[in-house]
């Protein structure tokens, strides 16, 4: 029970359809299994509520909500629901990112609607939802941020918007741990490698290739052998929102089977 009678929120808790779970309802059922009041939240209500019937299942305490990362709004009032539920925050889990499903390209064929579009939903989000959280957190003097970033901000790697973006949320949970500390704050970030999830396995067999094909190739640039799953993320947040890293903050943990090492 590593996270008990703590409440969590998990921005980007239900997924996309596929034939594998992914980051954000792995971690969430992690969360709930460790003890973890979880609130589920997704612009998809009907997937928030699968993750959270996943959770009650297995004894759990959780709840879904819809809000939508583009608006501030939906955000705040999200937040404002889970205090009146649960009468605080001490997890706050951002999991959202899209790339090739949202038009990202090389920089030489990205248009600026597509790059607007990822920079809202990859980094604006994220911002926006850790603004409403942060006087809670504050006030409670204690908390935990987690956010999503990406080993493609290390690496070579080809999508203009999601690099950077990525780039940004690191450059935000920095900030955070920073500018937060004395207010027993923590602020991390987790890096994915290659995973197999959902997010990054549908939109890629859009492009004209098998779901075998696109595994065989992403799991032959691994070093370790085979592409991460999204337990593996989970793992490493759950990690992260517990008291046995209550001295880490500012982080950006590598989860990536060692890809990173390769450089170039």
């Amino acid at each position: 029970m590593r996270v008990k009678e703590k409440v969590a929120i998990v921005v980007g808790g239900g997924q996309i359809p596929g034939g594998t779970i992914g980051n954000g309802r792995a971690t969430a059922i992690l969360f709930g299994r460790e003890g973890a009041k979880v609130m589920v939240v997704d612009r998809n209500l009907n997937s928030a509520q699968d993750t959270v019937s996943m959770i009650v299942e297995e004894g759990g305490i959780a709840k879904a909500v819809a809000a939508d990362v583009t608006d501030e709004a939906s955000l705040q009032k999200m937040i404002a629901h889970c205090v009146t539920e649960w009468g605080r925050i001490d997890i706050l889990h951002n999991n959202v990112g899209f790339s090739l499903g949202a038009g990202d390209a090389v920089i030489e064929e990205i248009t600026s609607e597509a790059f607007d579009r990822i920079m809202q939903l990859n980094l604006r989000g994220m911002v926006m939802t850790c603004k409403h959280v942060l006087p809670i957190m504050r006030k409670q003097r204690s908390g935990v941020i987690i956010s999503i970033s990406s080993h493609a901000v290390l690496v070579s790697y080809p999508y203009v918007a999601y690099k950077a973006s990525k780039a940004g949320v690191i450059a935000m949970t920095e900030q955070l741990a920073d500018m937060n500390a004395e207010y027993g704050i923590r602020a991390n970030a987790i890096l994915p490698g290659l995973m197999n999830t959902p997010m990054a396995i549908e939109s890629r067999i859009k492009k004209g290739k098998s779901r075998e094909e696109v595994i065989a190739e992403r799991d032959a640039q691994v070093p370790l052998g085979k592409m991460g799953t999204a337990w593996d993320v989970g793992y490493a947040a759950l990690f992260l929102a517990s008291d046995e890293a209550k001295f880490i903050s500012g982080v950006s943990l590598l989860v990536d089977g060692a890809a990173s090492v390769r450089r170039g």
